[in-house]
């Protein structure tokens, strides 16, 4: 048995890498998506052991909405080069071209053992070129088959080591190979299928048994004329060894799933849910469709679902003619290689068990699957193909005069399918170049049209998608996914009764309740969404609520442990001020997931509606053990750390507003955060810096702006104040508390009573009824010595604050001075003013301080802070992208949409309650404003 030598293993690894470096520069595509960028268990966050309680595409193996494809291993690969790469596709794409050329490796050493050196190494060579592979090594989730692929063709050349010189059975081989079908079937679940290859080649090869010579030694057995050879009854021990193997990995796979199929709809398969005889006829069709795909990959197709393959609904349709020649063809093979022993004929019989035994799970024959045709699956069935054909070579190279024709044939067949094959990666770099090449072969499957919609609609060409989407509707006009694509479409182009109808339409397709039956089984689960996707369009308009809600509740009647229903539903009733009943929406959605951080955090913004801070905590801390990285749970759980006021919380609050900008770093207001954290503990250089960053961030910032004014003029850098405080108005030209504090400024440090008076005229003429303000510029009219305008002023002040006592006070004093300068037969007026000065004028007044508390707002000219306050908005559900995926049905876009708003320039402010040491704060600048109060009183009653 000839060994693969360096030079075989370098030339077949060079024709990998020239036939697939191109598959380096495609991204992720077709079910990609759901299985690397969708799929959570990639993430490190995500524990290990996730990994095998999921299945491929991250849904627990207990939910009905499961795929239950198990591939464990497969997925712990992805989690690898995500932990070296995080999301780069070229990395995903290199592994899969080593594992090909790896695979190609293996399949040449188990060549040698029905080949010779030249004939394996062309089946080799025509293996690793052959374009029916490019699904398989270009699209990530191909995966799957190159590493079953790797275990089984390992598994196979263990069991060949199984029997010694003196034919005696070795049992670490036997072991070996136990061990390795287990890890094939743990990569994909083809892998099994590896013991009938082992069974055939120990029968027919390595016990040289014919079919007939098989059948008498049964039959002698069966009559009691003879008893079993010894060297039969070894190969029997061997072969039950394997069997209960075997059948202990199936009961083990059928506890995995639960004893639960897969939920598949017609649109996937269509000839599943046909009647006989064309379901038997359509499944037994595909067998030769398979084959021609094997011997003319010219026409490859990502999707082979839907009405690619028109049903064979009678006997007399003219494609069961395919079907008999296939199988007779199929029959003389296995005539010829079961009734001869001489070495053609093993090598035949080989070549069938590896056609024939890996593709039965595929074959539709035994049970449904979720798909039609699908190219990947032939990735193992062509090694038998390949074997054939250098099988053929050999016979025909023999014949002297057919040698040259025969090493020309080879060579043309090697170059025009490693041309198709480095072709045909370039429709794989995209979903729009997938899709579209996909129908120049087939324009009858209405999922086609539907994803070329979906790749147009994410380049946000909505326009361009939606006449693929409606397309998709004329080719299918009962696909329920492709009138809820029209409908979402619509919805984005802003078209809200068009999407209406649309979703109207899915909705009227979707099965009828059956009493006694259950809905779930007969309609694929991602379907229901039509109910959610109608719900989120209509409770746009606040008259429609209640319809809206009895949507959701529709949707959970139909499927009880539909959790999307739950979390939308909590959204509205949130929206709709029930509280307690959103609650109970999100717990009960926790109910069925409580490893989803988003519902975590929901549930912590219902408790903040509810005013129970403490709770929400809880529920935010939650979500961050599932989520560590989670960016909203970071930002509003130290948000309301930071406004509980206990400066033990301050801390990890400053954690977790650094980890949020680490995920963040271009989101201003996590640096703003920062710097409100840093003022509340004095740390002003910090503090500044954050503020700084932030508006470099974000031009125009109202509230860093203010702020970091307000910490220079509290840190007696009034100079510094000024340019930060213009730049604050000639953006916010209307923030009056950045002119109460310019005027306080202007007044009191620059003795520019001109700036100051403007900016008090400027508030008047925005809001006249603004005390604080009138005041102010009654004071600046004082230190002009234009006391008749003062009086009037201030006269003009108290019919605004009648109940103002300090306003009735300074009234009284200019009075009383205007009439001691009138005995003194002094002017009233002056045009000059020198050496005056107002402390505290722009600032200091009683109301302000008392209006900036019971407000509880976070902007205050007297000491206080702008804008630290956010409303926690609660989530929307996303329209849902149905039919996205062809072998996973996963739901796209639908999920838990956490929205915020950060400047209080765009949101509301939530009202935060009072700490001790908040009390204590105001009661000090209570304190400090009565006293600048008595300082204007003595400016006033002086002279």
């Amino acid at each position: 048995m000839a060994v693969v030598s360096w030079k075989e293993i370098l030339l077949l690894s060079g024709l990998v890498v020239g036939c697939y470096w191109n598959s380096l520069s495609c991204g992720f595509v077709f079910d990609d998506v759901s299985a690397i960028l969708d799929n959570k268990d990639l993430r490190p966050s995500t524990p290990i052991r996730n990994l095998f309680l999921n299945d491929f595409w991250g849904t627990p193996m207990a939910e009905e909405r499961s795929h239950k494809s198990y591939r464990p291993l497969t997925v712990l690969t992805f989690r690898l080069n995500y932990l070296f790469s995080e999301l780069s596709a070229a990395s995903y794409h290199l592994l899969n071209v080593i594992l090909h050329a790896v695979v190609c490796v293996l399949f040449l050493r188990v060549c040698r053992l029905f080949l010779d050196k030249t004939s394996s190494l062309v089946a080799a060579l025509l293996f690793a070129v052959h374009p029916i592979h490019t699904e398989a090594v270009t699209g990530v989730v191909g995966r799957a088959e190159l590493l079953s692929s790797i275990f089984l063709l390992a598994a196979f050349l263990a069991y060949t080591k199984s029997t010694g010189p003196d034919h005696s059975i070795v049992w670490p081989p036997i072991a070996l190979t136990v061990v390795l079908v287990a890890a094939a079937t743990l990569c994909k679940e083809q892998g099994i299928t590896v013991v009938g290859v082992c069974c055939v080649y120990e029968i027919f090869v390595a016990q040289g048994f014919t079919l007939p010579m098989l059948v008498d030694t049964i039959w002698q057995v069966l009559q009691g004329k003879d008893g079993f050879p010894y060297a039969v009854l070894q190969t029997l021990l061997k072969l039950i060894v394997l069997v209960i193997s075997t059948l202990l990995l199936v009961i083990i796979r059928v506890q995995v799933i639960q004893s639960q199929l897969p939920v598949f709809t017609r649109f996937d398969n269509p000839a599943a849910v046909s009647t006989t005889p064309t379901r038997q006829l359509t499944f037994n069709y595909l067998l030769p469709v398979n084959a021609w795909l094997l011997l003319n990959p010219s026409e490859l197709c990502c999707d082979w679902t839907m009405g690619t393959i028109p049903l064979v609904e009678s006997l007399v349709d003219l494609r069961n003619l395919a079907t008999l020649v296939f199988y007779i063809f199929l029959g003389l093979l296995a005539y010829h290689s079961l009734r001869y022993r001489h070495s053609s004929a093993k090598t035949v019989i080989m070549a069938l068990s590896l056609i024939v035994l890996p593709f039965i799970p595929a074959s539709n024959l035994f049970f449904p699957v979720g798909f039609v045709v699908a190219e990947r699956v032939l990735y193992v069935p062509s090694m038998g193909f390949c074997v054939l054909v250098a099988h053929g070579f050999k016979m025909i190279s023999n014949k002297g005069q057919l040698k040259k024709i025969s090493w020309l044939m080879i060579g043309v067949l090697l170059t025009t399918y490693t041309v198709k094959t480095f072709h045909r990666n370039w429709d794989w770099e995209s979903e729009y170049t997938l899709f579209t090449s996909a129908l120049k072969v087939n324009k009858n499957n209405a999922k086609l049209w539907n994803n070329v919609g979906h790749a147009l609609e994410n380049q946000n060409n909505y326009a361009k998608a939606l006449r693929y989407f409606l397309q998709a509707t004329r080719v299918q006009p009962d696909d329920i996914g492709a009138h809820m694509n029209v409908g979402r479409t619509y919805k984005n182009l802003n078209k809200s009764k068009e999407a209406e109808e649309a979703y109207l339409v899915a909705k009227s397709l979707m099965p009828q309740v059956i009493p006694g039956k259950k809905y779930a089984t007969r309609v694929a689960p991602n379907h229901l969404n039509v109910y959610i996707n109608l719900a989120n369009l209509i409770r746009a308009n606040d008259s429609r609520l209640e319809e809206a809600d009895q949507l959701y509740r529709q949707a959970i009647s139909m499927r009880p442990d539909f959790k999307q229903a739950y979390i939308s539903r909590g959204e509205l009733l949130l929206k709709m001020n029930k509280l307690t009943e959103a609650r109970d929406a999100y717990l009960r959605a926790l109910e069925l997931d409580r490893t989803n951080a988003d519902l975590w955090y929901n549930l912590a913004i219902v408790y903040i509606e509810m005013k129970d801070p403490s709770e929400a905590l809880k529920n935010f801390n939650h979500a961050l053990e599932l989520n560590p990285r989670h960016k909203l749970a970071l930002f509003n759980s130290a948000l309301l750390m930071q406004e509980s006021g206990e400066p033990k919380f301050w801390p990890e609050a400053n954690r977790r507003f650094l980890t949020y900008v680490e995920e963040e770093p271009d989101d201003a207001n996590g640096y703003f955060n920062l710097g409100m954290l840093a003022m509340d503990a004095n740390e002003n250089a910090a503090a500044e810096r954050w503020m700084r960053k932030a508006i470099g961030l974000q031009a125009g910032f109202r509230s860093a702006l203010f702020n970091l004014a307000l910490l220079y003029s509290q840190s007696k850098r009034e100079v510094d104040a000024l340019p930060v405080l213009d730049e604050l108005l000639h953006h916010h030209p209307e923030h009056i508390k950045g002119l109460i504090l310019k005027g306080d400024i202007l007044m009191n440090h620059k003795k520019d009573t001109r700036g100051a008076k403007a900016c008090f005229e400027r508030i008047l003429r925005m809001d006249p009824t603004n005390v604080q303000g009138k005041h102010n510029l009654c004071v600046v009219y004082f230190e002009e010595r234009d006391l008749p305008r003062a009086e009037r002023c201030l006269e003009e002040t108290l019919d605004l604050a009648p109940n103002e006592e300090y306003v009735r006070r300074h009234l009284s004093i200019v009075r009383s001075k205007m009439a001691a300068m009138s005995a003194a037969g002094q002017p009233l007026s002056s045009a000059t003013t020198e050496g005056a000065t107002t402390e505290g004028v722009a600032a200091s007044s009683k109301e302000e301080v008392l209006q900036s508390v019971k407000e509880g707002t976070e902007e205050a000219a007297a000491g206080g802070e702008e804008g630290r306050g956010v409303d926690a908005v609660g989530k929307e559900v996303g329209d849902e992208k149905n039919e996205r995926k062809s072998s996973t049905e996963s739901v796209r876009g639908v999920g838990v949409d956490q929205s915020k708003s950060l400047d209080n320039s765009q949101s509301d402010k939530r009202t935060k309650g009072k700490s001790t040491k908040d009390i204590k704060d105001i009661e000090k600048k209570r304190a400090a404003a009565l006293k600048r109060l008595e300082e204007i009183e003595r400016i006033l009653s002086g002279d």
